[in-house]
């Protein structure tokens, strides 16, 4: 039977970080000013990669995605996060926790094929650059980057409906900052073991499968630049890869340590923290990580910063 002839719950209410309010006050300073350098952040170099010709390659076109990505998925999780942190009642709606809950595990499964599908062009840039242009042409990008879309939100969709089948009776009180599935699975009136076993089967599937083939691909990568004789050129082959294992040991591992351990090890305040990193913190950090170890993200920012400051020049006059 449907979950809608069971459940009496319509809202939920989220407990968030901390119920002191002093200290709500203080993570709504620390938090907003994050969220403003993630958006912008984000924003920009989705811009640069759009105007520069120079950036209109494979490299460029993922990043252009993962930058998107990381706007909707602290776009879902921040705002409502910093309402509660000035609101007395923290509730969220019934349908607003399954939207959240949706769209978080669309975009996570999403950038873990997109992280894949980037080491994969750093792996035929690398290891086979005389047919990189052959290989990695637009139509592939396209695919790939589709690819990833779609195995993220069918991710997402096997795990709300199951989800959404259980009934919720009572009580509604969620012990988090936003509706993520294993705390809303806590609330259910009903056996979750086989929700928990398609959590941790869809976690091995989807976390574990692209973090295990991006190791593989940089072993490959990593021997191929050993094998380089030119020191200059050894460093410069690194260079283009730091960015991005920077930024898959992030988002994998706090993704791992949240999903992958057995349901007895969990500690709500420790959940807390690897959620908020990832959920977060990461999409603020990728963007300074991409554009202070990229000198090509950096060129076109001050090519296109010059360009606006002698465009409002011209205007003035």
């Amino acid at each position: 039977m449907n979950m809608l002839n069971y459940t009496q719950v319509e809202e939920f209410i989220l407990l968030g970080l901390t119920n002191l309010p002093n200290i709500q006050i203080i993570l709504f300073v620390i938090f907003l000013p994050c969220y403003i350098i993630s958006l912008k952040g984000n924003i920009a170099i989705i811009i640069i990669c759009r105007i520069n010709s120079t950036l209109h390659t494979p490299m460029y076109f993922f990043l252009s995605h993962l930058s998107f990505l990381d706007i909707w998925h602290t776009s879902v999780i921040v705002p409502v996060m910093l309402i509660h942190f000035l609101s007395i009642k923290k509730s969220i709606s019934f349908a607003g926790c399954a939207s959240q809950m949706f769209i978080h595990l669309s975009l996570g499964g999403t950038e873990c094929y997109l992280l894949l599908s980037m080491a994969y062009d750093r792996y035929v840039a690398i290891c086979a650059p005389l047919h990189y242009t052959t290989i990695m042409h637009p139509g592939l990008c396209i695919k790939m980057a589709a690819g990833s879309w779609i195995g993220g939100i069918l991710n997402s969709v096997i795990h709300t409906v199951f989800a959404l089948q259980l009934p919720f009776c009572g009580p509604n009180v969620i012990n988090h900052f936003f509706c993520e599935v294993p705390s809303v699975l806590e609330l259910a009136c009903a056996d979750t073991s086989v929700n928990k076993t398609v959590i941790f089967f869809f976690a091995m599937l989807v976390v574990m499968g692209p973090f295990f083939l991006i190791l593989i691909t940089y072993g490959y990568i990593i021997s191929s630049i050993l094998k380089i004789s030119t020191s200059v050129v050894q460093r410069k082959a690194f260079s283009t890869c730091a960015s991005h294992i920077i930024v898959v040991f992030l988002f994998y591992g706090t993704i791992i340590f949240m999903y992958m351990r057995p349901g007895s090890t969990h500690v709500v305040n420790q959940d807390k923290m690897a959620s908020l990193f990832y959920s977060v913190i990461a999409p603020m950090l990728n963007p300074l990580i991409y554009t202070l170890r990229n000198k090509d993200v950096i060129g076109a920012f001050m090519d296109l910063t010059r360009r606006t400051i002698v465009s409002d020049k011209g205007y003035g006059h």
